[in-house]
């Protein structure tokens, strides 16, 4: 899955050409720097490899939610619907502009139910915020008829979904900003970093200025920037920039293999009649980074689990059910609102009830879901390997359920 796993000479000749000059920032020191701009070039086949307008980097996934919903305009008082399967980072970037994340179920495509964010609006509500996780994407067409509806903010989270596509666009390049995540373990890394991407130019100017302390970029001495309004430092280096650069021009190359590695795992276990898997809303842009499978019942999902945990196959499969960082069941410091600053107590009340409602429909389907990450330093040896040992433990704890034989 993660860019990492393929190492070349091409993500060190990019970072060395940094080191060579010294400037580690991607802004000022023009002359030191010997034309050296990495985070620029990045933007610029960010634009071109996923075909949107416009980029902003920043130091983080994280970093790049928080900065698209400042540029968006969201904050104290609104609310925004997110999904109650996602990575912490997103409703930890709705609090941090002040909003209420409003977590609703999830359906069969792991992503956004639809039916249950038309429920979840409000007077208060401000966006919709899709998470596109394991590689795969949110319903779109509806989720955007919704917004349209109702004059609501698409914001697409696809940090987990980078090379991506619905209908032939690339995820997070299809609601009014969208972001990813470079982190270690993406599709393509900078080791840190993030970026806003949107086709919007008020959101780009906006956020290029909040990532830099609200600098407005538009003169050649940065000393000299004009400040047309308070951000912070969300600065991706020119190090990790440089990492991404390299990385962003091999995403073709990873995604292929990915899809070749997906379709050989997904074969083997599509044998067993009792697995199903994950509904995807436009299969063929799929990234295929994870496959997504459900079992009939959680009983049989956990004893899976536990049976590939005691044979030394668990590695690489998640049970999100019991994850500490990407279900809302254990997140306990959102259903309290532990903070270590203050909250108004208005936020923190509605935080905790929030957190706290019934969410038994996203209960029954995460129970049963397991999903596998596919690498790519795969075999098509070690893919049969694995293939057969998955399916014979599937096998097993059906026999001693008593559903297959």
């Amino acid at each position: 899955m993660p860019g990492y796993e393929l190492w070349s000479a091409n993500e060190k000749k990019e970072v060395n050409d940094v080191l060579e000059t010294g400037i580690l920032m991607r802004y000022g020191f023009d002359g030191p720097r010997k034309g050296i701009w990495k985070s620029k070039e990045l933007e610029t086949a960010i634009c071109e490899t996923f075909e949107c307008k416009y980029a902003q980097l920043t130091s983080s996934g994280t970093s790049a939610l928080t900065t698209a919903m400042s540029a968006l305009g969201i904050g104290y008082g609104d609310e925004v619907i997110t999904p109650s399967f996602t990575f912490v980072a997103s409703f930890e970037a709705v609090l941090s502009v002040g909003a209420i994340p409003v977590l609703v179920d999830v359906d069969d495509t792991l992503t956004l139910d639809p039916a249950a964010v038309k429920k979840a609006i409000t007077s208060k509500t401000k966006a919709i915020m899709p998470v596109h996780m394991c590689g795969s994407m949110a319903d779109l067409d509806a989720l955007a008829a919704i917004c349209k509806e109702h004059d609501l903010i698409l914001l697409e989270d696809a940090c987990q979904s980078i090379g991506g596509t619905y209908k032939g666009k690339s995820l997070g390049t299809i609601g009014d900003a969208g972001t990813f995540s470079f982190d270690f373990v993406k599709t393509m890394t900078c080791g840190e970093g993030g970026v806003v991407m949107t086709n919007r130019e008020d959101i780009y100017i906006k956020s290029d200025a909040y990532t830099d302390h609200g600098h407005d970029h538009k003169g050649a001495d940065r000393g000299a920037d004009l400040h047309p309004f308070i951000g912070y430092n969300y600065r991706i280096s020119e190090l990790h920039a440089a990492v991404g650069l390299a990385q962003v021009k091999r995403v073709p190359e990873f995604l292929a293999i990915q899809k070749k590695n997906h379709r050989l795992l997904k074969d083997m276990l599509a044998t067993v009649p009792e697995i199903s898997f994950r509904r995807i809303p436009d299969p063929d842009g799929d990234s295929c980074s994870f496959i997504s499978w459900f079992l009939p019942t959680r009983e049989i999902t956990a004893a899976v689990i536990n049976e590939m945990k005691a044979q030394g196959i668990l590695p690489g499969n998640f049970y999100w059910f019991d994850n500490n960082w990407h279900y809302i069941r254990k997140w306990d410091h959102l259903k309290n609102a532990i903070t270590l600053n203050s909250l108004h107590p208005d936020m923190k009340a509605r935080v905790t009830e929030e957190a706290n409602k019934d969410l038994s429909t996203s209960d029954a389907i995460m129970s049963r879901c397991i999903s596998t990450s596919i690498s790519l330093l795969w075999t098509e040896e070690q893919i049969k390997d694995k293939g057969e040992k998955m399916v014979a433990t599937v096998k097993k704890v059906l026999k001693e359920q008593g559903v297959s034989a």
